[in-house]
């Protein structure tokens, strides 16, 4: 019995807390919505999660909103979670000050995607495409013309420096999270080519129109799982080899329970256009750059933010050494590892 009465002082507890409390999620639609590739769609629901509420200055413009943007195959909904210690009262983005507004875009989370029936007739979608849904549901779904600031994770990195170009008046600041503005080629391309590959070449797939989901899927969600390793936690996670066999077998089982074939195939070749390094001098806002040392994807050695970086009127870079605190590719939704420089960032900006 006291355990009970324990237990639900805590779920009360939890259940008031001011984050909870001020979060809620709807949909945006967005009529005839065109693509870049010159297809349409009647109707485009775009989901999406807030926290907190809407601040408005005396001439009705919101100047308390915050953008935060998820990565390839997730969602704004489930970023809320591993980012919710910024959230909390007297934190660096704390909900009782500020509204954050976590959209899932286009193809991804409760937004409309193939699995949702078109299947591979769904307009090839791009990170501009996703840009300008999200740009359409700040500014006439709800009412938000200027962000304090936008953060972007991994894919939503990358949508944060199509921002930075596209809208630059538009926002205060810019925390980019485990990119670069540059192609998606060298290895990255090659690993989203294999993630592809393993669905489309498997003659369960049926060009997406499948009963069940393809094995294929699970050899992708493999790929996947290399893609964002981490190798000194995984080191420790699995010191032998049937633990290793476990953990990676149980990564697998789970992302293919969880993930939709068709929706994989465009979430990983939506990058295939993406490269704001030839415009990077018309990226006024201020970006804090920050990957980690042991990023799969956004190797340090290849050097390439050392040499854009500085194309960026007012960017700066971080590389996070390997610790304790780092999850290779992952580290972008650890905010331990992270912190401190965001602290310092959100003082530089006016």
């Amino acid at each position: 019995m006291a355990k009970t009465l324990q237990s639900l002082f805590v779920l009360l507890v939890v259940c008031s807390s001011p984050v909870l409390a001020q979060r809620s999620e709807s949909d945006y639609t967005i009529s005839n919505f065109k693509f870049e590739s010159g297809e349409s769609i009647a109707s485009l629901r775009i989901h999406y999660t807030t926290l907190g509420r809407p601040s408005k200055d005396a001439k009705g413009v919101v100047r308390n909103a915050i953008l935060m943007l998820h990565g390839t195959s997730g969602s704004g909904t489930a970023l809320a979670t591993p980012m919710s210690s910024l959230f909390a009262p007297g934190e660096l983005l704390d909900t009782t000050k500020y509204f954050v507004i976590l959209p899932d875009g286009i193809g991804h989370g409760k937004s409309s995607k193939l699995s949702d029936g078109m299947h591979m007739r769904f307009p090839k979608y791009t990170y501009n495409d996703m840009v300008d849904a999200e740009h359409r549901l700040l500014v006439d779904g709800l009412g938000v013309s200027h962000l304090r600031l936008l953060m972007g994770t991994s894919m939503g990195c990358m949508h944060g420096w199509i921002w930075g170009e596209k809208y630059s008046g538009f926002i205060d600041g810019i925390v980019a999270l485990a990119c670069a503005p540059a192609p998606i080629v060298g290895r990255n391309r090659m690993i989203r080519r294999l993630i592809i590959d393993n669905i489309e070449r498997d003659p369960e797939w049926k060009g997406g129109e499948y009963k069940t989901q393809p094995r294929g899927l699970r050899g992708a969600m493999g790929d996947l799982y290399i893609m964002t390793s981490a190798p000194v936690l995984q080191l420790k996670q699995a010191p032998t080899r049937e633990a290793a066999d476990s953990v990676v077998n149980g990564y697998i089982d789970t992302r293919a329970k969880a993930m939709d074939a068709n929706d994989v195939i465009y979430a990983f070749d939506a990058s295939r256009d993406y490269d704001p390094s030839t415009s990077l001098e018309s990226v006024t806002t201020p970006v804090l750059a920050i990957n980690s040392a042991d990023d799969f994807v956004n190797p340090p050695e290849l050097g390439l933010m050392e040499m854009l970086i500085p194309r960026a009127t007012h960017a700066r870079y971080v590389l996070i050494p390997i610790s304790e605190k780092t999850r290779g590719h992952g580290t972008h939704s650890v905010p331990a590892a992270w912190h401190d420089y965001l602290a310092e960032f959100l003082q530089t900006l006016h």
